[in-house]
């Protein structure tokens, strides 16, 4: 049974807190800033720093569980206002990764703050959820969704408990405990960011911004994707990647497709050398066909074999037999060492990625 509701949460409340919710947009007239203003204006320099801190948290911190003290020690125009400048920085980014990275910590951010309204303020729970598209209702032991909202919210989660085998279904709906609730609306948060951003500037805008924020761009593309390792595994070093490895992240990043076998041999090498399970998924997200739950699928598949040992990542000579082979360079690489023919891979004593990594000094695992 459904307990009364509490009072209603105002829009402005919302919107002030949780920026990314449709109609947020319109808190910008109450600031009264005009785009170039926020740009430029000195009376907003400390929304474009606090902008740059999001941006930078997310690309050192995909996880976002790190505290991010100067956000919560911010006055709410200022954070709001951080918020917007941080979507424009990413917009203007040299790849996707970093706004994937920023749209996962944000969203986990966000979500750490409705499990801890979820009880305490039901309506503020609720007002978020009915804005983002899956309404959702309070009930004496957490909260409902209806059965095609929780399934998609649930698509993309790795975790066991979320299988709809392992909930309470009734009459077409979902009924969750609180912290599930909010995991779920983290997904919800998450989707919405990533279907956001970039948004779309005028190339003056463009122009300005990539101009006044050229050192901060230049360190955010040096920072993004940062691999994250698995605990006890020592911390992956990507400038130690082999030229095909780097030629499968880079095509992935630019929105371009990879070959199945491709997509196996990167899943099968990040895994080897301590990458995490997110950080593979996350490898994935520029793809054009990306889909969270097959893709997670895939991955577990590829890693989890063997209780964890995963799949042998491919040899040298059947990537070349695929065309995965980079070890003459690759022209369209914006990095100059990239084009060039890669010494190291013409080793006859090389056999797999994994051992050309080792022997650059990284620390592959080995099962």
């Amino acid at each position: 049974m459904a307990i009364r509701s509490a009072p209603a949460v105002t829009d402005r409340d919302l919107w002030a807190q949780y920026p990314f919710l449709p109609g947020a947009e319109a808190l910008l007239a109450e600031y009264s800033p005009s785009l170039a203003e926020l740009l430029t204006a000195p009376v907003y320099a400390p929304a474009r720093e606090l902008g740059r801190i999001r941006v930078r948290a997310a690309a050192n911190d995909p996880t976002g569980t790190a505290a991010l003290g100067e956000l919560d020690r911010a006055d709410p125009d200022v954070r709001f206002l951080s918020f917007m400048y941080a979507r424009l920085l990413l917009s203007v980014a040299s790849t996707s990764a970093p706004a994937r990275r920023w749209s996962v910590a944000e969203a986990r951010r966000a979500a750490d703050r409705l499990e801890a309204v979820s009880e305490r303020q039901p309506a503020e729970f609720t007002g978020v959820a009915r804005r983002l598209g899956f309404p959702a209702e309070q009930t004496a032991g957490g909260y409902r969704f209806s059965l095609p909202d929780y399934l998609r919210l649930s698509a993309g989660l790795r975790e066991p408990e979320f299988r709809l085998v392992h909930q309470r279904l009734a009459h077409g709906e979902v009924e969750v405990s609180p912290a599930r609730a909010a995991r779920l609306l983290q997904e919800g948060i998450r989707l919405r960011l990533s279907s956001s951003t970039p948004a779309e500037l005028g190339a003056d805008v463009r122009n300005r911004l990539e101009a006044s924020e050229v050192d901060f761009l230049r360190d955010l593309a040096q920072r993004v994707p940062m691999p994250t390792q698995r605990r006890g595994v020592m911390v992956l070093r990507a400038e130690f990647f082999p030229p095909c490895i780097r030629k499968m992240r880079r095509m992935l990043e630019r929105g371009e497709n990879l070959s199945h076998s491709g997509r196996f041999a990167l899943a099968a090498f990040l895994h080897r050398v301590g990458a995490d399970f997110d950080t593979i998924v996350d490898a994935y997200r520029g793809a054009p066909d990306f889909d969270e739950g097959i893709s997670r699928y895939q991955i577990e598949h590829i890693t989890q074999r063997d209780g964890g040992r995963g799949y042998e990542p491919p040899t040298c000579e059947t990537l070349r037999s695929q065309g995965l082979c980079f070890r003459d360079g690759d022209p369209t690489a914006e990095n100059p060492a990239d084009r060039e023919p890669d010494p190291r891979c013409f080793d006859p004593n090389l056999v797999r990625p994994t051992q050309y990594y080792r022997l650059k000094g990284g620390a592959a695992v080995e099962r």
